[in-house]
């Protein structure tokens, strides 16, 4: 087996590892990026310099809000490594994030939530 089959698959063309995109990198604890925290890109006159082709896919998708849970269907890669390439979008200031308020008033109540796994065990 040569070098280049292990990198290559017919029916899923080349393969690039998860750590090589981010260079080992994992998610910043102080980026509180969770799944449904919305990215938009910040207007800019020229395309940012720079950046990675997977960097670059996150700043055209995000010109409207989008979310992290989004972007990772959206440019097919792992949760793991969009939160690692939207910290460093953050980080250059490319990008924006909200996180949903988390109101624990408007959180449903046990009672209903045991109400729903119920009704769920009987399916």
């Amino acid at each position: 087996m040569s070098g280049d089959e292990g990198w290559y698959d017919e029916a899923a063309g080349p393969l690039v590892r998860p750590y090589t995109i981010t260079s080992g990198r994992t998610p910043a604890e102080s980026a509180r990026l969770d799944l449904s925290t919305q990215v938009m890109t910040l207007r800019s006159e020229q395309e940012p310099a720079g950046l990675g082709p997977e960097h670059q896919a996150i700043v055209k998708l995000c010109r409207h809000p989008v979310s992290i849970a989004e972007i990772a269907v959206y440019v097919k890669i792992p949760l793991g490594v969009v939160r690692v390439l939207v910290g460093d979008l953050i980080e250059r200031g490319l990008v924006i994030t909200r996180s949903p308020a988390h109101n624990p008033a408007q959180a449903p109540d046990l009672e209903t939530l045991q109400a729903v796994l119920d009704g769920l065990i009987k399916y």
